[in-house]
């Protein structure tokens, strides 16, 4: 491959434009041909790698790249092509440029991102360096059925309602009964209607007696009857999880239904769309039927448009954003991300302290972006040195 002086003088000039935006000065003549070279001269080793590799960049993908950078700007595709034209630049130079640039970061993905290691003891050293040591909280989710009794019941009486308890857990245990639909028929505490349901609770924030019975056990494990002042208790451990003390979190569920902006749908078109969605929904159309049949999201359409629990920074902001202001039950307007247009419902919200996994999954990320541009140098200046490069006058 050659690069021929015509397309290095096409290129400093589009540095030249580029930094003449933000008012940055220039570098001298010299050291800026000298620049743009070796730039240009890195990319082309890069392009070849990802030749060798088999990496393309589709047509369909180009073209939603554009789109979005053009809308990053304030502009439409047409008005992008008119400034370029207006700047001397040919739209097919453009969009060929944009495609080198897909398959280089593509490549750069392939062979350093996705190769990154972040080792379980550099989480601790970053966290223990960013003053922000595990308060480590063990919580249970933990259902309960309940029989009252006096404390002054008769032996018979403790005797009778410890054998429906025993039999109700073998019921569950062997599959033949649902442990909530029990609750539901048969318990008499104030969350008999949620299935017995207690919600997450730690050893500070449950009896003792329920604390000492439940310890030991895993997710699915029911409890031995258990005598409190209030009767008798059957517990079952739905889950357990080690939780970070501290501050909570909002978490939201949530389903949605996207229309892509690309070459073929602008987004004045995704959006009146969206919004003969929305009328038909306040008429009473079910939201998951529309999602199947409307959403181009294929990881949520098949399942009407439901998402999984959110976590912060588990969606793109614009999203995540959309949702805080949202009650349940309620849709939002249409809604921007570099996706396209969304539909959004909130189906339930609910605030919980941030589990060790995802506090480590965050300082993860943190090294993650640290170590990536040292090992992005790295590797330009691999490819680089096992490159052959003559310059002739």
């Amino acid at each position: 491959d050659v690069i021929v002086e015509s397309e290095l003088r096409r290129r400093i000039e589009q540095v030249r434009r580029n930094l003449a935006r933000p008012g940055q000065a220039l570098p001298p003549e010299q050291v800026l041909r000298d620049q743009v070279l070796d730039r240009m001269t890195t990319d082309l080793a890069l392009l070849q790698r990802a030749l060798e590799a088999g990496l393309q960049v589709d047509n369909q993908s180009l073209d939603r790249a554009i789109v979005r950078l053009a809308e990053s700007n304030g502009l439409t595709v047409s008005a992008l092509r008119d400034q370029l034209r207006a700047e001397g630049v040919s739209f097919e130079t453009f969009r060929e440029d944009i495609r080198d640039e897909i398959t280089i970061s593509r490549l750069r993905e392939r062979d350093v991102e996705n190769r990154l290691r972040i080792s379980d003891s550099e989480i601790d050293a970053f966290l223990e360096s960013q003053s922000q040591s595990i308060k480590k909280v063990e919580e249970w989710l933990i259902s309960q059925i309940l029989i009252p009794l006096r404390s002054d019941a008769s032996e018979q009486e403790l005797q009778e309602a410890t054998q429906r308890i025993k039999a109700w857990a073998e019921a569950v245990r062997k599959s033949e009964a649902s442990f909530a639909e029990l609750a539901r028929q048969h318990s008499k505490s104030p969350e008999a209607a949620q299935g017995g349901a207690l919600g997450w609770r730690s050893s500070e924030r449950m009896p003792s007696l329920f604390f000492q019975a439940v310890k030991d056990l895993q997710a699915g494990d029911l409890t031995t009857p258990l005598r409190s002042g209030n009767g008798l208790h059957l517990l079952r451990v739905d889950d357990r999880r080690v939780a970070i003390g501290g501050e909570l979190v909002d978490v939201y569920r949530a389903r949605h239904i996207l229309i892509r902006v690309d070459a073929n749908t602008s987004e004045e078109q995704a959006a009146r769309r969206l919004a003969d969605l929305r009328d038909r929904l306040k008429l009473g159309e079910p939201f998951e039927r529309l999602a199947r049949a409307v959403s181009q999201d294929p990881g949520s359409a098949a399942k009407g448009g439901e998402l999984d629990w959110a976590y912060p920074g588990d969606l793109v902001p614009e999203f995540e954003r959309a949702l805080a202001q949202l009650r349940p039950g309620e849709i939002s307007p249409p809604v921007r991300t570099m996706f396209g247009l969304h539909l959004i419902e909130l189906l339930e919200r609910k605030r919980e302290p941030l589990s060790e996994e995802r506090f480590r999954l965050a300082a993860r990320l943190a090294l993650r972006d640290r170590k990536l541009s040292e090992a992005v140098n790295d590797w330009m200046r691999e490819v680089r040195a096992n490159s052959y490069v003559e310059i002739k006058p």
